[in-house]
């Protein structure tokens, strides 16, 4: 029926739904669509690293002025009559709800209205660390079952597509996991269409010939593939901390995701294809697939970090969370449990400093290397590895809010950011500047024994001198070569002459590391190893910090040693690179392999071996603007290699 005033008026059209059930079964009908998250209306939804063009949910509650409205009256038979009022160009509400839920009661597969979630569907929150999966799971059974989903092509429509995966698949757990399989290697995210805010739903013969859809279309096609091969699923709306999503924030209005629910072994459990399927990258809106297991099955508890429903009972959780809670809780990174993170400390995503410091630990199952950017660099923080997780120390340079990021490398080598934090700093503690050339991790841990460093004379990464002076000592495996350098952010310290503050020493196998600074301040200590007899560069493993607040300190460089000075040679004095002038300087030194030494400037002083096993002498250093160390290795040669280099102060 339709009704006409003039050009301006809205047309009304009545849809008479008749039902033979008597009113109790109607009413109960009516009131389990209205619970029924999987029945939501046109859903919009984003991808993790996706731009803006996350699409939204409309919800039919409000005083929109373009929403439809129903008028529904029962007669005493029990025969119900439904009167739908819109506007002329909207498609009837009610007949989208009627066609839903007519899909939802039965199949042609015989597949029933789906239960909805509960007691039994619940998992304990807060997460119990026994699994990252809502049912025990040994993934290498998937192994052929995934290689023969993931190649398997269309080619008519969705029937014969499921048809053909389902040829190997032989339980309702394996049904589930071929069709995930395939969507998530198939089906790419389109950001264009993302990014159309009237963009019409996502078709599955559409998703099919493109293979391209947004999470609204993942979503659907996962639920109709999961029908016809006659599992119950549903689909679910709600918000989601995916991309654009900002620390802290909270949610409201129109849901901006969705994802599903699958029936197995009678129990609901939660999926995610358009998150597994891979990444968007936000600079370049270019899709990547990379397929993110951590979506298939996930413990509920875990999925309630960046997944939140419309619908509680959907959280599959005892205690359900609140939306006041989801905003609230720390988020955690997919990539924070697939790296084998177990927790991390403060819970809270937003951080205060106190006394312009932030202290964030984790908790992982098995050694990880980490590193963090704060406001995207990889300064002003003190990051120390443990055995199972890390420590960081974190001193913004500036009041006000900063951004901390954390990575962490796991199994493979590649870093993934797993953590961020919002830093909020009203004090800035100036005593407390760190080097620039910082590097991370600070101190020994267990990564510095794999690289062949061990038992450190100094466990903690930061070392305090009085008068500017150290000496750091370790135990060195068979074959590794160390290397060290010394960096400030004061005063003109190269990164040659970095490595001349440092004299090093070999006592059978122990390096010893001679340290003297060339004035008071902070300075970063970087160690270096590589393996004697493979080719390629050093490779850095650790930094000290050290601290020294004596403003007197004022020493000179060590001698520079040349490629002939041996790693086990030792040198007592002089240790200063820098000798005065019109002096008789005594040098000692304990030389291996060596028939002769002597010490050169104007004239040439020899050096005598004592019982010590020490070569001894001295020179005068009259005339001289560089002295220098020599040794002849074999006794029939008569040429002599220079090993050290000593400058002379001018007079």
């Amino acid at each position: 029926m339709e009704l006409k005033k003039d050009s301006n008026a809205v047309s009304i059209d009545m849809l008479l739904i008749v039902h033979s059930e008597k009113r109790r079964a109607a009413q109960g009908a009516h009131s389990e669509r209205q619970a029924d998250p999987g029945a939501p209306p046109q859903r919009r939804g984003g991808l993790q690293g996706v731009g803006n063009g996350i699409r939204r949910w409309q919800k039919f509650e409000g005083n929109d002025q373009h929403l439809a409205e129903n008028i529904t009256s029962h007669s005493l038979a029990g025969t119900q009559l439904t009167v739908e009022v819109h506007p002329r160009d909207a498609m009837p509400q009610l007949l989208k709800k009627f066609s839903l839920a007519k899909r939802l009661q039965g199949d042609k597969n015989g597949n029933t209205r789906p239960r909805q979630p509960g007691a039994k569907d619940a998992h304990a929150y807060p997460w119990d660390r026994s699994s990252l999966k809502s049912m025990p799971l040994d993934l290498r059974q998937f192994e052929k079952l995934d290689s023969y989903a993931s190649q398997v092509t269309v080619k008519s429509g969705l029937d014969e597509l499921v048809s053909d995966l389902l040829q190997e698949a032989h339980s309702d757990l394996e049904r589930v996991r071929v069709i995930w399989i395939w969507i998530c290697h198939h089906i790419e995210y389109d950001v264009e269409a993302a990014q159309e805010k009237d963009r019409q739903a996502f078709k599955p013969t559409d998703i099919l010939r493109t293979q391209k859809t947004n999470c609204d279309g993942y979503a659907g096609l996962f639920e109709r593939m999961c029908r016809i091969a006659g599992v119950q699923c549903m689909t679910v709306p709600g918000y989601s901390k995916g991309f654009g999503y900002q620390t802290g924030q909270s949610f409201s209005g129109e849901f901006d995701h969705a994802w599903n629910a699958v029936y197995l072994e009678g129990r609901w459990h939660l999926v995610d294809s358009t998150w597994g399927s891979g990444l968007v990258d936000s600079a370049t809106s270019k899709f990547t697939f990379l397929y993110n297991e951590f979506y298939f099955l996930t413990h509920p508890a875990l999925f309630i970090e960046d997944h939140f429903p419309d619908n509680k009972n959907w959280q599959l959780l005892k205690p359900p969370q609140s939306l006041k809670q989801f905003e609230n809780n720390m988020y955690h990174k997919s990539e924070f449990y697939n790296k084998g993170m177990l927790s991390a400390h403060p819970e809270t995503s937003v951080i205060k400093t106190v006394n312009g410091k932030a202290t964030i630990t984790i908790e992982s199952c098995a050694p990880t290397l980490f590193m963090f950017m704060l406001n995207g660099k990889q300064e002003h923080g003190l990051l120390s590895l443990r055995k199972n997780g890390m420590k960081l120390d974190i001193y913004p340079p500036t009041v006000g809010t900063h951004k901390l990021q954390i990575f962490a490398k796991g199994n493979s080598d590649i870093y993934s950011s797993v953590l961020e934090y919002t830093l909020k700093c009203n004090y800035v503690d100036i005593g407390v500047q760190l080097p620039a050339e910082l590097h991370q991790p600070v101190g020994p841990s267990w990564f510095s024994e794999q690289m062949g460093i061990v038992k450190p004379s100094h466990p903690d990464p930061i070392i305090h001198t009085s008068d500017g002076r150290c000496s750091v000592s370790f135990g060195v495996d068979e074959g590794i070569s160390v290397l060290a350098s010394l960096h400030g952010d004061e005063g003109p310290i190269t990164e040659e002459t970095g490595r001349r503050y440092i004299f090093q020493l070999h006592r059978e196998k122990r390096a010893e590391l001679k340290v003297q600074l060339p004035q008071a301040g902070k300075f970063a200590l970087k160690i270096f190893v590589k393996k004697r007899l493979e080719p390629g560069n050093y490779v850095f493993v650790f930094s000290y910090l050290l601290c020294c607040t004596n403003t007197k300190v004022n020493w000179p460089m060590f001698p520079e040693s040349f490629g002939n000075w041996g790693q086990d040679n030792e040198l007592l004095e002089p240790l200063s690179g820098v000798l005065p002038a019109n002096r008789n300087v005594p040098f000692k030194l304990k030389l291996h392999g060596i028939a002769k030494a002597l010490v050169k400037g104007q004239d040439t002083w020899p050096l005598t071996l004592n019982r010590e096993g020490y070569w001894e002498g001295s020179c005068s250093t009259a005339g001289c603007q560089e002295i220098y160390v020599m040794v002849l290795e074999n006794a029939n040669h008569n040429f002599y290699s220079y090993i050290l280099k000593y400058k002379v102060n001018s007079q």
